[in-house]
Parts: C-alpha cells; sequence; structure tokens
C-alpha cells in the first residue's frame, strides 16, 4: 500500500502575510478542506500529518545567523537598513508579527515531508504551504522568507538521496538554484516563464550549473502566451529524458500555479489539467515525491489546481473525474466552472501560438546542444 501524507495544520490558518500582500497564505487551509470535503483526505493509505517547525540550528543548515537574527527582529516591528538590504520590509516580503515563527512552521511542513519518505511513513507527501523557492541564505525576495524547499532537499542528500528538484511555478527558482549550483547530487529543473518578462530575471538555459554541477541545473524558460500542448511539449520532450538519465533517488516538486490562465502576476496560459498531466507522469515514474505549494495569485483557481494534483497523487483521477461531473460549483463554492476540479479545456492560446511554438523550438535546442551530452541523451534528429 503506497501511503500519502497531506502536510497541514490549522495553526497556518492564523496570522500570516498582511492581508493586501498578494501571497495568500489561506490557500493551503482553503485546499485542506476542499480535500477533506471530497473524501480525499479517506482511507487507511490517507494521512494528515502536522508539520514541525524549524529550529534555529535546522534553519542555519541554509541561512545565515544575521540573517535569520533580522527577520526575528522584523517580527517584533523592529527595522533598519540592513534589514532591507536583507529583502526585508519591501513590498514583496513585508513585515507581520511573529514572522519568523509563522515561516518557520510553513518550511517546517517541507522538512516533515522529506522525514516521512526518508522514515518509509510515506511514499508521497504534500506541503501546500511549502514552495518559497526565491528565498537566498542571507536574504528574502519574492514572498519568500525561508528557502523550505534547499532545506528538505539538504535533508534528503544528507541522508544521501539523489534528488531532482522540478518546478513548474511560473517564476524561476533562483533561491534553489544557486544554492546547488556546484552539486551533482542535487539536480534543479526548472520550467518558467522566462525572466526576459518576469521576475526575478534569471533561469535562461546557459544557466546549466558550474564546476561538478555542472549539466545539474537545467531551464526551459517558457514564452508569454505558453499553452498546454507547447508545455507539455517541453516537458516530455525536453524535461522528462533529463530526469529519466539523472535517475533520482526522490523527486521534490514545486507546484506553483501562477502559470494558470488569468493569473495576476505572470503571463501564461495554462489550464490546471497541464499541471495535472506533469504530475501524473512524475508519479508514474514510481519514486517517492515531496510536492509543494508555491505561487498561485487567483485564490480559487490556486485552490482547484492543488486539489486536483492531490488528487492525482493519491490516483484519484480517474474516479474522481468520472463522479464529479456537475459538482464543481458545490464543491468549491464557485459557479465557475461545474466541471468538478479540472478546467475547461482552453481552445484559445492568445493569438500567439505560432510565436510561442517557435520560441520553445529554440529553447528545446538549446537544451539538447548543452545539456543533453552531458547525460548521455540522443537528441531526437
Amino acid at each position: 500500500m503506497t501511503i500519502k501524507a497531506f502536510v497541514h495544520t490549522d495553526e497556518l490558518d492564523e496570522g500570516g502575510y498582511p492581508e493586501a500582500c498578494p501571497f495568500n497564505t489561506a490557500r493551503a487551509g482553503m485546499t485542506y478542506r476542499t480535500v477533506q470535503s471530497m473524501g480525499q483526505l479517506d482511507g487507511d493509505d490517507r494521512l494528515v500529518v502536522a508539520p514541525k517547525a524549524l529550529s534555529r540550528s535546522e534553519l542555519e543548515r541554509f541561512h545565515t545567523p544575521e540573517y535569520l537574527d533580522a527577520l526575528a527582529r522584523g517580527g517584533q516591528g523592529e527595522h533598519d537598513l540592513g534589514a532591507l538590504w536583507m529583502g526585508l520590509g519591501t513590498p514583496d516580503c513585508p513585515l507581520f508579527p511573529n514572522m519568523l515563527e509563522y515561516v518557520s512552521l510553513a518550511a517546517g511542513g517541507s522538512v516533515t515531508a522529506a522525514e516521512l519518505l526518508l522514515a518509509g511513513e510515506a511514499h508521497i507527501a504534500f506541503n501546500p504551504s511549502g514552495g518559497f523557492h526565491h528565498a537566498h541564505a542571507d536574504r528574502a525576495g519574492g514572498f519568500c522568507y525561508v528557502n523550505d524547499i534547499v532545506l528538505a532537499c539538504l535533508r534528503l542528500a544528507d541522508a544521501g538521496k539523489r534528488v531532482l528538484f522540478l518546478d513548474v511555478d511560473a517564476h524561476h527558482c533562483d533561491g534553489v538554484q544557486d544554492a546547488f549550483y556546484g552539486r551533482s547530487d542535487i539536480m534543479t529543473m526548472s520550467l518558467h516563464e522566462s525572466g526576459s518578462t518576469l521576475f526575478p530575471g534569471t533561469g535562461f538555459e546557459d544557466e546549466t550549473g558550474e564546476g561538478e554541477g555542472r549539466g545539474y541545473a537545467v531551464n526551459f524558460p517558457l514564452p508569454v502566451a505558453t499553452y498546454d500542448a507547447a508545455f507539455m511539449r517541453v516537458f516530455e520532450a525536453g524535461a522528462l529524458p533529463v530526469i529519466r538519465a539523472f535517475d533520482p533517488d526522490v523527486i521534490v516538486m514545486e507546484l506553483g500555479m501562477d502559470g494558470l490562465t488569468g493569473d495576476p502576476l505572470a503571463h501564461l496560459h495554462l489550464s490546471n489539467n497541464a499541471y495535472a498531466e506533469v504530475v501524473e507522469r512524475v508519479r508514474d515514474l514510481g519514486k517517492p515525491i515531496l510536492a509543494t505549494g508555491g505561487g498561485g495569485y487567483h485564490v480559487e483557481n490556486t485552490v482547484r489546481g492543488w486539489a486536483l494534483c492531490w488528487n492525482v497523487l493519491c490516483g484519484d483521477q480517474e474516479h474522481h473525474d468520472a463522479m464529479s461531473f456537475g459538482m464543481g460549483g458545490v464543491m468549491m463554492e464557485t459557479t465557475e466552472w461545474s466541471g468538478g476540479l479540472r478546467d475547461r479545456t482552453l481552445l484559445s492560446d492568445a493569438g500567439r501560438r505560432n510565436e510561442v511554438d517557435a520560441a520553445i523550438e529554440v529553447t528545446l535546442k538549446k537544451i539538447y546542444e548543452s545539456i543533453y551530452p552531458l547525460h548521455g541523451i540522443s537528441a531526437p534528429a
């Protein structure tokens, strides 16, 4: 029996980021209540596990003491020029009460998930409150204060595991990539909107790692208006062969939903069907999976997308898709779409299909030339 663990506590529904911040911390609790109401947490193969807050020593496995001190002071309302240089007290990383305690609990969920996998207590674990991939060792950025992804990957690597970090958030995982840029036991792979049009302005094809890590940073920058079929071409023709060649012991996935069409902070044109398809392909590799949340600034769409991905991770999607038609409005407390968790099939490609397809072929060619030879993969003819 394959055990799946949903990592969450109601404590994360209290406090958190200011209401004016686009990063809405209520999304995780909304996702939990959605999957619970649909029976997706029922059964002997499902666990609900409360996260453990990260201790100071655990945080210092990646973050500098000076930065953590600034986080603690910021949570008490103290702010100075040094903290500002660390990215604290900015529009995207505002100060709020008990800031360090809150982010240590949210980020702790990903390390808790990693420990469940290592102990064999779960094969799949999902922390929707995680995914802070922009945080660096000594500074915050992009709504991210403590980098749970880095800390979880380090926990897995310390146990001797080869780790693949696969990020499908619309924004590039600059903090994670920088942390592991010289390592070959942790591969960072990201499908994201190009840094030419979106924060943080990184994640181009020529960012491939350095020294021992050369070939273990893999980036697929996507053009504005990338649609489902184009996204899946990048994943299947570009990313999947590299994943198979790397042959990780465990896969960590960031499931940011800001690539969905209509997200206010990004410019991709995906439906949640594309996310579900990627999750299904990864699940079918048979490796232990640690999944996290991430971006997603249209709250209802994000919640529906994460609930769908949990459904797919659990292998329930065919049953759910068959039984839920016409129930979406009831289950999601919205009348926008009556087809359950899945989005409508998007017929529009924002009028840019030829432009998108051409840009994607250029990216794939660059990956075939720079990454594939390093892993002994033959490029498609």
